[in-house]
């Protein structure tokens, strides 16, 4: 087994591929971690490609639902708007994976998965959304996703510690974020945890696992050494499912 520190010896080339030619079909790959993970940079990273569309969280909308900052007013008071604000946040995520390709890559940040399987399932827990709104919001959830069945073919995990998140969180200083605890994100990364490397909830792709604690160089020289296997038209050798960490 591979820890996530190691993933800097682990060349692609040096490596047999299950796959010798890189995947034409279009390809919708969703990057997925704790707020300030790193998701940015890896979007930012790939915006430049023209092989590729990057769809980040439609966080304009949330800043402006009826002329009000949902965002920040979940942020103050999570108890009273949870249940909109994922509501809000499954409609807007949904129609996001719904999008036509208008490229090979459709590259979303998070998915409707995350949403509900980290946050929502997240909020049910630590007691800042009633078991009353989690049953309605699960069976919205099922029935929507069973009927819209929102595709991936490959999972990002950046998989960053709470304290590196919060740091960027403070360097960032976006207004909404201020007031964000630190034990919100480490019940947020034990979250992620339990879904995409211990498989408590399905998990609708392959997922890659990432080490996102690294500097922003190390960063670059990882998504630049890597990016067919990262945009899912080829499969990295150490690919899981349901597995520990790999890379």
């Amino acid at each position: 087994m591979l820890g996530i520190n190691q993933l800097d010896s682990l060349e692609p080339e040096e490596c047999p591929m299950e796959e010798d030619s890189p995947k034409t079909n279009n390809i919708t790959v969703a990057v997925e971690g704790n707020i300030g993970s790193g998701k940015t940079t890896l979007l930012n990273y790939f915006r430049k490609n023209p092989l590729v569309e990057v769809l980040e969280e439609p966080v304009d909308k949330w800043q402006n639902v009826g002329g009000k900052n949902l965002l920040e007013l979940f942020y103050t008071d999570c108890q009273r708007w949870s249940y909109l604000f994922e509501s809000c946040a499954v409609l807007s995520l949904m129609k996001i994976h719904k999008k036509p390709h208008v490229t090979p890559v459709k590259m979303i940040e998070r998915s409707v998965y995350s949403g509900y399987y980290c946050f929502e399932h997240n909020l049910c827990k630590s007691g800042m959304m009633a078991k009353v709104e989690h049953s309605v919001h699960n069976e919205w959830f099922d029935w929507i996703t069973k009927r819209q069945q929102p595709h991936l073919d490959l999972i990002i995990y950046l998989r960053t510690s709470p304290d590196t998140c919060m740091e960027r969180i403070q360097a960032r200083c976006r207004s909404e974020e201020k007031t964000l605890p630190m034990d919100f994100l480490v019940a947020l990364h034990e979250r992620h945890e339990e879904w995409l490397i211990q498989g408590k909830f399905p998990i609708p792709a392959p997922v890659m696992v990432v080490d996102g604690n690294r500097c922003l160089e190390e960063m670059m020289k990882f998504y630049n050494n890597n990016d067919e296997y990262l945009l899912g038209m080829k499969q990295w050798p150490q690919l899981h499912s349901v597995q520990e960490a790999v890379c």
